[in-house]
């Protein structure tokens, strides 16, 4: 196993539709291409819980009206993630969720490049008729408790490590590049999205995305 495999991901479930209403995160590390840690924690959301989101991952009020809130965790959860390689299936929900869950708690974003499972795979696995997690946890024979968030960051560390294999990269950054794709990024003061390298051609120019995140008075 390619010791360069070094990489730390996340999921998170949420009480509702609202992106800062987080109520579950998981974590898990990769060094070398093994789990070294992982961990997980139930969120007190301070908001109401759908029925929908219930049904989805089984957390309900009462599990979580004695957990920490999110500005509350963390201190505990930024050192997973402050200037690691970040990694989440469908990144654009769960980078989403932490940044508004950030914005809610007045707390600073970490400096870190993410990527995404899900257009990773798409690229390497198109012949497949779903790339969601539980379908590709399926295809290589990885245990997974969907909706859990551990799990879904257990089974996303577990694919990418499947995916680094099959394209014989060593980081995830190099199989982005591979791909035609760049890293998203989180910073002080906004975000850039993990997207297509070669951008959209518009207007007959090239694009780069880039989010300055609002400061309110």
């Amino acid at each position: 196993m390619n010791k360069r495999m070094d990489f730390v991901t996340i999921d998170f479930e949420t009480a509702n539709s609202s992106r800062a209403s987080a109520c579950s995160v998981g974590v898990v590390e990769i060094r070398g291409g093994e789990i070294t840690a992982e961990r997980s924690w139930l969120i007190n959301p301070e908001q109401h819980f759908d029925p929908m989101n219930i049904s989805i991952h089984r957390i309900t009020p009462s599990m979580v009206q004695d957990a920490p809130t999110f500005g509350e965790l963390w201190p505990e959860l930024l050192p997973y993630l402050d200037n690691k390689h970040v990694v989440a299936h469908n990144a654009a929900f769960d980078m989403s969720v932490l940044r508004h869950s950030l914005d809610a708690a007045s707390a600073g974003y970490p400096a870190f490049q993410y990527y995404c499972t899900y257009l990773l795979s798409k690229k390497i696995l198109n012949e497949l008729p779903s790339h969601r997690l539980n379908n590709l946890a399926a295809y290589y024979g990885i245990e997974l408790n969907h909706h859990d968030a551990l799990e879904d960051a257990r089974a996303a560390a577990l694919l990418l490590v499947k995916l680094l294999e099959h394209k014989q990269q060593p980081t995830p950054a190099e199989l982005a590049s591979a791909l035609g794709y760049k890293p998203g990024t989180l910073y002080t003061g906004g975000y850039t999205p993990f997207s297509a390298s070669k951008a959209t051609k518009s207007g007959g120019s090239w694009k780069k995305k880039t989010y300055s995140r609002s400061i309110q008075s």
